[in-house]
């Protein structure tokens, strides 16, 4: 069962692992924000990733407008998602039991995967020809270069979240939300408003995410299970609340799934990274990055 990979081989398997751990991270990113922030977790949140690869499948079948060019509509349209979510359901049950928070946002997921079937059909869908496609030449080994693409435009994303975070205004008045929603309230933070933009900035990441993978990757009402699956796992593996965790983490899954298709076999991929995520958890509950 184990196998020895050539070189090239591997060289490829680990540049392609880094960058669809660049994904990873962006997805992981908006996760870790709401748990920060509020301390909930949302379990519709690969079902927004899906959500956001239709929406930049359609702007391309309707409207021939290429995902990479879609990135800002489906970001847009995420936000107001996020927005809606959070005033229409996450506010009525910040009181609540945690179990109620739990199953208010899981059956929001089953309710969202269900409606995608019905309107669009449990078929594969693609976008078919897309500016970027094919394979590129990077350190003599040939990688996809819409994943390259995705994953470097992933890490602006990241970049320009983090920016906003830690140089803004606005950004300042989320992490003082975080820290002590009680004392950001005592110092004239509108902490209401603070969530409800921390869900919209949480969705509007898996929108770009999903604009990013819709170019590569097919579309179908149960996409988001395994990237929602894969988004829980790094945010727990980087720590529930880091943002700068989520990204180590992405990168660290992205690497581990491809080794170990390489040296065991394919379908033992996500077999490893949970593994190495129960050991870390084991190890250190709070993920590499934690404080909770």
């Amino acid at each position: 069962m184990f196998t020895v990979p050539t070189a090239d081989v591997l060289i490829q398997g680990i540049i392609s692992g880094l960058l669809m751990g660049c994904i990873y991270a962006l997805i992981a990113a908006g996760l870790s924000l709401i748990f920060g922030l509020m301390e909930i977790v949302n379990f519709a949140h690969g079902e927004f990733l899906m959500l956001a690869m239709y929406t930049a499948f359609w702007m391309y079948t309707l409207f021939a407008l290429d995902p990479l060019l879609s990135v800002p509509i489906c970001g847009g349209v995420l936000f107001v998602l996020g927005v809606v979510t959070h005033k229409g359901i996450i506010r009525r049950i910040l009181g609540a039991p945690m179990l109620a928070q739990i199953f208010a946002t899981f059956g929001l997921g089953i309710f969202l995967r269900a409606a995608a079937q019905f309107l669009w059909t449990p078929d594969f869908r693609q976008v078919s020809e897309p500016w970027v496609q094919g394979p590129v030449r990077l350190f003599g080994v040939s990688v996809g270069l819409p994943q390259l693409v995705s994953a470097l435009a992933s890490l602006l994303a990241f970049g320009l979240l983090i920016w906003f975070i830690t140089k803004t205004e606005a950004g300042a008045a989320l992490e003082a939300t975080a820290q002590d929603r009680q004392a950001a309230s005592l110092m004239g933070i509108n902490t209401e408003r603070m969530f409800t933009l921390g869900w919209g900035i949480s969705s509007a990441c898996v929108g770009v995410a999903g604009a990013f993978l819709a170019s590569f990757f097919y579309v179908f009402p149960y996409v988001g299970s395994l990237f929602g699956l894969l988004a829980f796992v790094t945010v727990a593996l980087g720590g529930f609340g880091s943002i700068p965790g989520s990204l180590v983490a992405g990168i660290m899954i992205g690497v581990i799934e491809v080794l170990a298709g390489l040296f065991i076999a394919p379908a033992f991929k996500y077999v490893a990274v949970f593994a190495i995520y129960l050991v870390v958890v084991l190890i250190r509950p709070q993920g590499l990055f934690g404080k909770f």
